[in-house]
């Protein structure tokens, strides 16, 4: 049994490395600002230890690690358009509690941090797919944000000896994705809005295309990252190769529910991507990995889930 730490565990994808590691037998700890994220997704997993707290106070970095030998490290304020709002809160969040989970970890002697990176970091370069070698070009606040972080983790790597890893998530979707926020995954709120008889929004004309990657995908893939011999110190992305389009999208998850509602299109918003696609042969290569889950069947167990739920809360 290993002891992990998970940085906003209670939010969409850290519910999910949780839920995992319970069921691998390893002792969890989450601290959480719950900003965004909620203590419901941990509801089922008595097992894992809750701290509630802000990691942009180093007093709570600090005990956070007490005791921890790896660190996942997924705590953020995971939106664009917010951080195009209010870019200095969302500095705090994602490269301010960034900083101070390094440096905790540093001091002590964590054996590896894993630290949830974002595709866009690579902004709107034409070159498709997106390869870790690439020039950056981030076109948001939190973008930028994202590649700051990853890029300390890379120089605590070469300065101090903390073993870190960057795994750069693409368009992650799947079970518990709040689709409530207006920041929310776009197949959430998809999804939410037929199943409740709404027509969702599309920004943009729709033809704009993500790498949708089931959040099992990632979750096997940054478990592999705490212990790949020669992933220290990496960048590397994470998520299935595809390439989806917003209108098929649409119209994949419309046949899903059974839906006969068109969207609304409105105008692009600032600092999105027009097209995403990972090049994953690094991963493949470091980490063994290959992805779990096609986007076609994670679509489908992310529309049951979402179907139970709002049963579920009908019912309630």
């Amino acid at each position: 049994m290993a002891n992990y730490l998970v940085t906003g565990g209670a939010g969409f994808i850290g519910s999910h490395l949780c839920e995992e590691l319970v069921r691998r037998g390893q002792r969890v700890r989450v601290v959480d600002s719950l900003l965004t994220g909620k203590r419901e997704n941990l509801a089922h997993l008595p097992e894992v230890e809750f701290r509630h707290g802000d990691l942009a106070d180093m007093d709570v970095a600090v005990r956070a690690v007490k005791d921890m030998e790896y660190v996942l490290h997924q705590a953020a304020i995971p939106s664009v358009p917010r951080s195009v709002e209010d870019p200095v809160t969302s500095n705090r969040a994602n490269v301010d509690a960034s900083l101070n989970v390094l440096v905790a970890a540093r001091d002590a002697g964590i054996r590896r941090v894993v630290y949830a990176g974002s595709s866009s970091a690579y902004g709107n370069a034409p070159t498709l797919p997106k390869v870790e070698t690439m020039e950056p070009a981030p076109l948001s606040p939190y973008a930028l944000q994202k590649l700051v972080a990853e890029q300390y983790c890379q120089m605590f790597t070469r300065l101090y000896g903390l073993e870190t890893v960057t795994i750069r998530y693409f368009n992650v979707f799947g079970p518990r994705q709040d689709p409530s926020s207006p920041y929310s995954g776009v197949i959430s709120l998809f999804i939410s809005a037929l199943c409740d008889g709404r027509r969702p929004t599309i920004y943009g004309d729709g033809e704009q295309t993500r790498d949708f990657t089931y959040v099992a995908n990632v979750v096997d893939g940054v478990l592999r990252a705490c212990s790949a011999p020669e992933a220290s110190g990496e960048v590397i992305n994470v998520a299935t190769r595809g390439r989806v389009s917003l209108n098929q999208l649409f119209a994949t998850v419309k046949r899903e529910v059974a839906s006969t509602l068109e969207p609304i299109y409105a105008d692009g918003r600032a600092g999105d991507v027009r097209d995403s696609q990972a090049d994953i042969s690094k991963a493949q290569r470091l980490l063994g990995y290959t992805p779990l889950v096609t986007f076609e069947e994670g679509l489908k167990r992310t529309v049951a889930w979402y179907r139970e739920s709002m049963v579920a809360g009908r019912k309630a």
